[in-house]
């Protein structure tokens, strides 16, 4: 387990374990690739980041996370996989997230991508994601470089 502190001071706890906090998580986060790309999103607010959200009453986490990635990216996932989960002890409220690595098969236009402007297509991740203003909060704690270093060693190469 790794615990670090976030973009606005809270304590984060980071697991790969088998949802270690939670396990009926109401929050999820989904790291994209689409064609070799890592497929992000244009919050309106936040920035760019991966898709995520809220699980909505009668779904799964993994369900929600297919559901996000479609609904603020056009994504159509073909391959997803759950790889951790981590728990913010923020000041206001306590939440548990699943994060799930996912390969996306389709980009669809859409009318709509809720709270995001769409589908941001990355050949690489930037270095500098803590310090650019581009970059969503969410992007900017230890969670994303564990998370990628996990995929690196233990997931991707099974997608390949």
């Amino acid at each position: 387990m790794k615990t670090f502190y976030d973009y606005y001071n809270n304590k984060i706890q980071l697991s790969f374990e088998d949802q270690p906090f939670d396990s009926d998580p109401k929050h999820v986060w989904v790291i994209c690739r689409f064609e070799k790309k890592w497929l992000l999103t244009k919050h309106k607010n936040r920035g760019l980041e991966f898709p995520g959200g809220k699980v909505e009453q009668n779904e799964t986490p993994k369900q929600a996370a297919i559901r996000e990635v479609l609904e603020e990216t056009g994504g159509e996932v073909d391959q997803i996989k759950y790889i951790g989960q981590y728990f913010v002890s923020g000041k206001r409220e306590k939440l548990a997230k699943n994060i799930y690595f996912a390969i996306v098969k389709k980009l669809k236009e859409q009318d709509s991508y809720y709270e995001t402007e769409g589908p941001v297509l990355l050949n690489q991740l930037p270095g500098n994601i803590k310090s650019n203003e581009r970059y969503s909060f969410i992007m900017k704690d230890d969670v994303l470089p564990y998370s990628l270093d996990y995929i690196e060693k233990i997931i991707e190469p099974t997608y390949s």
